[in-house]
């Protein structure tokens, strides 16, 4: 039977970090309803080594789908010689677009600050080598990624689900970095991350949903769903002053822009 799925378009949503894996619907029907809902891009976000192979699969299964190979923060600790290999074998691979995710957590601190930021320099390093972005999360750990990511000359940058406020994203906006936005932006209290998005460039904003996590509001307390990017979009052109076209459009090229390998 011939799929009833749009076509893929330049112009379609690109939702720059989900999580599939941790999604308990089908794949298939996960990234069916995101074509349905105008979201022609997936990019699925390991966070150790394991999911980073899962990753890579999926984006070997579905054309919409890319990944990410890397350590999140909070298993640091766990980075060893041979994940770390794993990992740089990994992202020579054409469906890998980017390091990581990695970067700093001091609000969970469930790895010790020193082995964070080992894990983060060995990425940052590697994302220079390759030339591929470097995924970063960052909470509650601003100064010091913000040093150690200065240091290693760190050039493409991705700071998935921003968390920081207007000062914080014009300064790392003024670094050439990329500043990604979640359905948080959506929540009430998240006023500053409403004016952060604001206070971007609009050649510097990209969109996620970092599913299953961070439903928007219209949905909040349910899994999300890499769908729901349009939400977040329709958000930020409703704080930008802007046509939701507008910031599909600039975001869709953006993220073609710094994940070279989308295409």
């Amino acid at each position: 039977m011939a799929s009833t799925d749009p076509e893929p378009s330049p112009q379609d949503a690109v939702d720059t970090h989900c999580h599939l894996f941790l999604i308990e619907e089908d794949p298939a029907e996960v990234v069916a309803a995101a074509r349905r809902a105008g979201v022609g891009s997936l990019v699925c976000a390991g966070i150790d080594p394991q999911t980073s192979h899962r990753s890579i699969e999926l984006a070997q299964s579905f054309p919409e789908v890319f990944a990410t190979a890397g350590m999140h923060p909070h298993t640091a600790s766990e980075l060893d010689d041979e994940g770390w290999e794993q990992i740089r074998e990994m992202v020579a691979m054409p469906r890998v677009v980017a390091v990581g995710e990695c970067g700093l957590d001091f609000y969970r601190m469930r790895s010790p600050r020193d082995d964070q930021e080992r894990a983060f320099v060995l990425h940052i390093s590697l994302s220079v080598e390759t030339g591929l972005p470097v995924v970063v999360h960052i909470r509650d750990a601003w100064p010091a990624a913000l040093r150690l990511l200065d240091d290693g000359s760190a050039e493409r940058v991705v700071l998935h689900c921003f968390s920081g406020d207007a000062s914080i994203a014009k300064e790392c906006a003024a670094r050439g970095w990329f500043l990604s936005f979640a359905g948080n932006l959506t929540y009430p209290k998240n006023r500053h991350l409403r004016e952060s998005a604001a206070a971007t460039p609009l050649d510097q904003l990209l969109v996620e949903t970092d599913s299953p996590f961070l439903a928007p509001q219209s949905v909040r307390g349910r899994d999300n769903s890499p769908a729901n990017v349009v939400e977040v979009i329709r958000e930020i052109a409703d704080v930008r002053g802007t046509t939701f076209e507008t910031v599909r459009d600039a975001t869709s090229a953006n993220a073609r822009a710094v994940f070279h390998r989308l295409g």
